[in-house]
C-alpha cells in the first residue's frame, strides 16, 4: 500500500472515531426525583456572597492551586469564574459553562471586559456540559445540582472531563429538591451511580449549605449499567 493510501486510511479512521455518537439521553436511567426550576442566573448579589466568605472556604477545601484547569458549571453571571481565574493563574485554565445562550453571552462579555485571558466560555446542554475529555482538575457544581433534570446523563458526561485524580466539587443546600437543595445522602447515591465516591464533606458556616468533593473510584459504567436511586435516600 502506498504512503498516500495509508495516510488517507488513517485520516478516515480519525474522522470516524471523532464522529462516534455519544449515548442518547434515553439510554440513561430516569432521575426518579423532581428537579428544581431555574429561577435566576444569579444566586445572590456578589457583595453579599463576598461577605459570607463562601468562595474562599470552598476553594480552600477544594485545594485549588496555580496551574490547575477547572470548570465552573452553570456559571451564571460568573461569580466563581472571575474569582477562579486569578487563583489558577496564567498557566491555569477556567472553563465557564452555562446552558442558557443569553447568560453565556453576558458572561463572555464580562470575561472579555475584565481581560481574563485564561477563561473560555462554553454553551452546554442540560444533560451534557460539553467538557473536553480528561482535561480538568476540578469541576465545580455550585448551587446548581438540584436543577439538573437528567442527573445520570449529566454526571456521566461530566465525569468524562476529569483528569486522573481530578475532583467534582458540589456546593448545595441540605434541604428537599423542591426547595432548591439536595440532601447529602441523595447526592452521594446519585454520584455513586456513575462511579464517583465521596472523598470529603463539610458543612458551610451560616446556613444549611455544605461542601462535598467526589473522586472517580473506577471507570464510568455503561449508561445501561447505571444503578439509579429510585427514591430519595434517607437522611
Amino acid at each position: 500500500m502506498s504512503t498516500r493510501m495509508r495516510l488517507l486510511g488513517l485520516a478516515t479512521l480519525v474522522l470516524l472515531t471523532g464522529c462516534r455518537a455519544e449515548p442518547d439521553v434515553a439510554a440513561f436511567p430516569k432521575a426518579g426525583r423532581d428537579a428544581a426550576p431555574i429561577v435566576s442566573d444569579a444566586y445572590s448579589t456578589e457583595d453579599v456572597r463576598d461577605r459570607v466568605g463562601e468562595f474562599e472556604a470552598v476553594v480552600a477545601a477544594a485545594g485549588v492551586k496555580p496551574g490547575m484547569s477547572v470548570a465552573d458549571i452553570s456559571a451564571g453571571e460568573g461569580y466563581y469564574t472571575v474569582r477562579l481565574a486569578p487563583l489558577v493563574g496564567a498557566k491555569g485554565r477556567v472553563l465557564a459553562q452555562d446552558i442558557v445562550p443569553e447568560v453565556r453571552d453576558r458572561l463572555a462579555q464580562r470575561v472579555q471586559r475584565e481581560g481574563l485571558d485564561n477563561v473560555a466560555v462554553r454553551l452546554g446542554l442540560p444533560d451534557d456540559p460539553k467538557l473536553p475529555p480528561a482535561s480538568l482538575d476540578r469541576i465545580f457544581l455550585v448551587h446548581m445540582y438540584h436543577e439538573v433534570t437528567d442527573p445520570y446523563a449529566f454526571l456521566w458526561h461530566l465525569t468524562g472531563g476529569l483528569k486522573a485524580g481530578g475532583e467534582v466539587i458540589v456546593v448545595d443546600a441540605d434541604r428537599p429538591v423542591k426547595r432548591h437543595g439536595i440532601p447529602p445522602a441523595q447526592l452521594k447515591c446519585e454520584l455513586a451511580g456513575v462511579g464517583l465516591t465521596l472523598d470529603r464533606f463539610q458543612r458551610m458556616p451560616g446556613g444549611d449549605s455544605y461542601f462535598a468533593a467526589f473522586r472517580a473510584s473506577g471507570p464510568r459504567p455503561a449508561p445501561g449499567a447505571i444503578k439509579p436511586c429510585r427514591e430519595p435516600a434517607a437522611p
